[in-house]
C-alpha cells in the first residue's frame, strides 16, 4: 500500500530540501534525450530499460554506464562529454517545472528555510532554477564533486574554511550538507524526491521523505515515508497548509524519528 501524507500528520518539518531533476524540474525528459543523442552521435543503441537504470544516476556515473552497457568502456569520457553537452542545449531551449512545483516552492518560500540537493552539476541547476523564476526561493544548492573512480576516495569541496565530502546521491552527503547548511538536523528536515536513488539518499542522512511522480518499479516505494503522484494534488496542499498554520514553530513536532513506511 502507497504511504500517504497522513503518514507525516504528526510531523512538521523546520526545513524542506528538494531533489531538482524530475521534482522541481521537468527535465528527465532533457536527460532521456541527450543520451539518446549521445548514444547515436557514436553509432550505439540504448539498452532495454535503460532509462529506468540511468534515473536519478550522476551524469558522470551514467556515462561510464552508458558505455559499459554498449561494451564501448573506451568511450567513457566521450560519451558523458556528449551526455553534459546535449542535456544543456535541451535545458537552455526548453525548461519545464513539474505540475505544482512552482507552487508549492512558493508556499514554503519565506516560511521555512529551503534548499536543493541534486546530483546534477552546479551550472545546471542554478540555470534550470533561474530560467523557471525560482532560484531566489532556495538559500542553498548542494551538489556533488565529480564522482572519483573508487567511492572509498571521495573528493572534496570547499565549504568556508572546512574541507567536506560531497559525493552523489545514493551516498547521503548533500542532502546532510543541505540540511545542516539549512540549520537545522537532518531529522528536522523534509526531503522531497522523485526517484529511488534519491530517496535512498535522503534516507541515509536522515531526512523524512515525500515521494513524487509515478511509482518506480510498481509499487516500490522505497525508504519514503509518503508518495504523491504530483506537488499540487490537494492531500499534499492541505498538509503543507496545515504546518504552515501551527500557532508556533515548534507546535505539535514530533521528535522521535519514525520507522521508513
Amino acid at each position: 500500500m502507497t504511504p500517504t501524507p497522513e503518514a507525516l500528520s504528526n510531523w512538521l518539518p523546520e526545513a524542506v530540501v528538494f531533489d531538482c531533476d524530475g521534482t522541481l524540474m521537468d527535465t528527465e525528459r532533457h536527460w532521456q534525450d541527450a543520451r539518446n543523442r549521445a548514444f547515436r552521435q557514436f553509432g550505439l543503441m540504448p539498452p532495454p530499460g535503460f532509462a529506468e537504470r540511468a534515473k536519478g544516476v550522476h551524469y558522470v556515473d551514467c556515462g561510464r554506464l552508458m558505455a559499459e552497457e554498449t561494451h564501448k568502456p573506451e568511450l567513457a569520457a566521450d560519451l558523458t562529454a556528449a551526455l553534459l553537452g546535449h542535456f544543456l542545449s535541451l535545458v537552455a531551449e526548453a525548461p519545464l517545472t513539474m505540475p505544482g512545483a512552482p507552487e508549492f516552492v512558493r508556499l514554503l518560500s519565506g516560511r521555512l528555510p529551503l534548499a536543493v540537493a541534486s546530483n546534477c552539476p552546479l551550472e545546471v541547476v542554478e540555470e534550470s532554477l533561474r530560467r523557471a523564476g525560482l532560484r531566489r526561493h532556495f538559500s542553498h544548492i548542494v551538489v556533488p564533486t565529480e564522482p572519483p573512480e573508487k567511492p572509498d576516495a571521495p573528493q572534496r569541496v570547499e565549504d568556508g574554511e572546512r574541507s567536506e565530502v560531497v559525493r552523489p546521491k545514493p551516498w547521503p552527503d548533500v542532502y546532510a550538507m543541505a540540511a545542516r547548511l539549512c540549520g537545522v538536523r537532518p531529522e528536522a528536515a523534509l526531503a522531497v524526491e522523485d526517484s529511488l536513488t534519491g530517496i535512498e539518499s535522503a534516507w541515509r542522512a536522515g531526512l523524512r521523505v515525500l515521494g513524487v511522480g509515478p511509482l518506480p518499479d510498481g509499487d516500490n516505494t522505497g525508504h519514503a515515508d509518503a508518495w504523491v503522484m504530483a506537488l499540487d494534488r490537494q492531500e499534499v496542499l492541505g498538509w503543507v497548509q496545515g504546518w504552515l498554520s501551527a500557532s508556533s514553530p515548534g507546535a505539535g513536532r514530533d521528535r522521535e524519528r519514525h520507522d521508513p513506511l
